[in-house]
């Protein structure tokens, strides 16, 4: 499973998104408002997630609204911080 599938499980278990299924969440929507919905408390959580799930830490909140804009770009965080 890719690192997009796998988070987009993760956000519908983790952060309790009962109307939505992980085929719903494009790659490319936002995270937080018009897109899935999400507020401060779920980018609290998602910090929590990244760290438990995939062992990286988002320390500098500027790094997180950029990683945090949508599947897309926390995918590519992930895979970036892995990788280094």
């Amino acid at each position: 499973m890719d690192t997009k599938q796998k988070l987009k499980q993760i956000l519908v278990k983790d952060l309790n998104l009962e109307e939505v299924s992980p085929e719903e969440i494009s790659d490319s929507a936002p995270l937080f408002g018009e897109g899935l919905g999400l507020d401060s408390l779920d980018a609290v959580e998602l910090v929590v997630i990244v760290q438990k799930h995939f062992g990286v830490e988002i320390k500098d909140m500027d790094e997180g609204r950029k990683a945090f804009q949508s599947v897309d770009s926390l995918a590519a965080y992930i895979e970036e911080r892995k990788g280094a």
